[in-house]
């Protein structure tokens, strides 16, 4: 409880700096468990690694349950979604203010073997040899492991076509990605329209017979 209580004063404190604001949503009456406070506490849950609700208010200090129910929680936190978000992109944007070195890859998110859903799709994760149905995970974070940004696509978006997004995201810096990301064209677009220098190995057999043009010397 105690080290639930340090954490979440560390965090609550860190929002106040960033919001002037405790309600961020209209209430109609004012509640005892403050917008800010519970986005605190959530952001604490996930710091401590809590993987469910239950289990978070299982061991929520009564200084901070008897302000709120489980069920008022969560749909006050889903109603609170974007500012959550908004909050962690000042976050990541504060914490990466001077890097100027990310770092790009994808990862699957595999939900069922078979599927006849048409929002997830069948793909192959080269990484793990393997095919699966599900989505995909895009993400970019600095070389400190603190994220920039993300997102989620069907799998068989292919990873590339999440550079369209980061030259929107990032600017004035190197982004460091595996041959999924091996496109010409894509990196002289980076680096025309963000100056991002794209660093990706070549493969084996361009290597041998492609002299790769660079204009970032």
């Amino acid at each position: 409880m105690h080290n639930f209580i340090s954490n979440f004063d560390k965090i609550y404190d860190v929002l106040r700096l960033i919001s002037n604001e405790d309600l961020l949503l209209y209430q109609r009456r004012k509640p005892r468990l403050s917008d800010l406070a519970l986005v605190a506490i959530n952001l604490t849950a996930e710091y401590l690694g809590f993987d469910s609700e239950c289990d978070l208010f299982r061991k929520l200090p009564p200084e901070l349950s008897s302000k709120i129910e489980r069920s008022v929680y969560n749909r006050r936190k889903r109603g609170l979604f974007p500012y959550i978000e908004n909050i962690r992109v000042k976050l990541s944007n504060t914490f990466n203010e001077f890097e100027d070195c990310f770092i790009v890859d994808s990862m699957p998110l595999e939900i069922c073997k078979e599927s006849t859903t048409s929002s997830p799709n069948k793909g192959y994760c080269a990484s793990q040899n393997s095919r699966y149905y599900g989505y995909k995970l895009h993400a970019v974070c600095s070389v400190k492991g603190v994220f920039k940004s993300f997102d989620i696509s069907p799998v068989s978006v292919h990873d590339i076509n999440y550079l369209k997004d980061i030259q929107h995201q990032i600017k004035d810096c190197t982004l460091i990605g595996d041959r999924g990301y091996l496109s010409a064209q894509y990196e002289l677009d980076l680096f025309e329209k963000a100056n991002i220098k794209l660093d990706v190995p070549m493969r084996i057999n361009q290597s041998r017979h492609i002299q790769k043009i660079r204009l970032f010397r």
